[in-house]
């Protein structure tokens, strides 16, 4: 069942959103080679409950972390530790926060120092495959246009989808329905209706679409071991149109400064 918000809820959702965002902001001015994913942990953490919220993964289905960081071949749900990043690098860092009882959740995959030609362009249309897919975020449209037009940016610029793996409803649970796959036809799937609140995130390979998980039962990684990319934003339909909640705006300035 699709739970509609009002426009109070979505502004709630809005705050935990920008605290992600906030959070995110935090972590770009530390990624750089010889940086721990554990050390990153630590510092998201401390900044989220010093704002009075709490991290939504840590002991989500009993996930360890704060942060899901995901290097290289890991898709998703990679567990923080010892592993230093190194140059050349690309993480994926889901990150979500519950606040006032309501969740935001977003992701952004982030450049250890200077990445190949083939990852840049990767990370670049990974990310507008989510802001096409955005384009359909409305009163409109049906979420099969949203999975088409996001499937079709990355299929048409050479990379592939991976279909385990799909966006999803947030609210008073970090999880709520509809799904939100990153795939799909045109004009099919549930209608977009004023007060839904989704969160999308475009997950996208260099090589084949297959995944598998690794023994930890978290980590997701590529089947053939070739990089993936992931970016993601809560947002809302107000008013029949697109309200991005959540925001990389912070922790694109960021990277402009120490990048």
């Amino acid at each position: 069942m699709i739970i509609y918000k009002t426009i109070e809820q979505i502004e709630l959702i809005r705050q935990s959103s920008l605290l992600v965002a906030k959070t995110h902001a935090e972590i770009a001015k530390l990624i750089r080679p010889g940086i721990t994913t554990k050390q990153l942990d630590k510092i998201a953490e401390e900044f989220i409950r010093d704002n009075n919220a709490i991290p939504a993964f840590k002991g989500y289905g009993g996930f360890p972390s704060t942060l899901c960081t995901s290097i290289n071949e890991e898709v998703v749900h990679g567990i923080p530790g010892e592993r230093f990043l190194e140059n050349g690098d690309v993480i994926s860092v889901d990150c979500g926060v519950k606040m006032n009882d309501y969740y935001g959740d977003s992701a952004y995959t982030y450049a250890v120092g200077d990445i190949s030609k083939e990852k840049k362009n990767l990370l670049k249309i990974t990310k507008e495959s989510l802001y096409k897919g955005l384009d359909f975020v409305n009163g409109s449209f049906r979420l099969g246009d949203i999975s088409y037009a996001v499937q079709k940016h990355a299929e048409d610029n050479g990379f592939s989808v991976v279909r385990e793996l799909v966006g999803h409803g947030i609210g008073k649970n970090l999880h709520e329905e509809p799904q939100v796959p990153n795939f799909g036809k045109r004009g099919k799937g549930v209608k977009l209706r004023e007060g839904m609140v989704i969160a999308v995130e475009p997950m996208i390979n260099i090589g084949k679409k297959e995944v598998i998980q690794l023994n930890d039962g978290w980590t997701i990684k590529t089947v053939d071991g070739l990089s993936s990319a992931h970016f993601e934003h809560t947002v809302a339909i107000v008013n029949n149109k697109l309200d991005i909640l959540s925001s990389f705006e912070y922790l694109e300035k960021e990277l402009e400064k120490y990048g």
